[in-house]
């Protein structure tokens, strides 16, 4: 989800967690309070700063994590997942979008425009 948005969506960021930590996954890096902030990345040439959602670890793999809603500015949300999709790819992470009921044909939809569509989404 985009900055402007994490705010309304605190309590499906704290699901979400919740979901990563009952799968084995550790050292859980979010935009939460009790928890270490994720490596933002700067877009180079404007202001426009990308931050994971959610960056943990498994089995000595690093992963990126996005939650998927439904957005007002699905253009920003679409530059951040091929961002990231690129940036896993480089350092051999892993990529996931994690979404729920309510906001997976949005989901598939953007993925499809962007090409992202082998991706297989986290539905919680």
């Amino acid at each position: 989800m985009i900055q402007s948005e994490k705010l309304e969506n605190i309590d499906f960021l704290k699901k979400s967690i919740e979901y990563l930590e009952a799968h084995g996954f550790e050292g859980i890096k979010t935009d939460l309070e009790g928890y270490e902030l994720p490596k933002s990345y700067l877009k180079k040439g404007s202001e426009v700063t990308v931050t994971p959602d959610i960056v943990a670890r498994k089995n000595g793999r690093k992963y990126y994590f996005d939650i998927s809603l439904k957005s007002e500015k699905p253009k920003l949300l679409k530059s951040k997942w091929l961002f990231l999709d690129t940036l896993s790819r480089m350092n051999s992470n892993r990529f996931k979008i994690i979404t729920t009921k309510g906001h997976y044909k949005f989901t598939d939809t953007m993925l499809d425009d962007i090409n992202l569509s082998n991706k297989s989404l986290i539905k919680i």
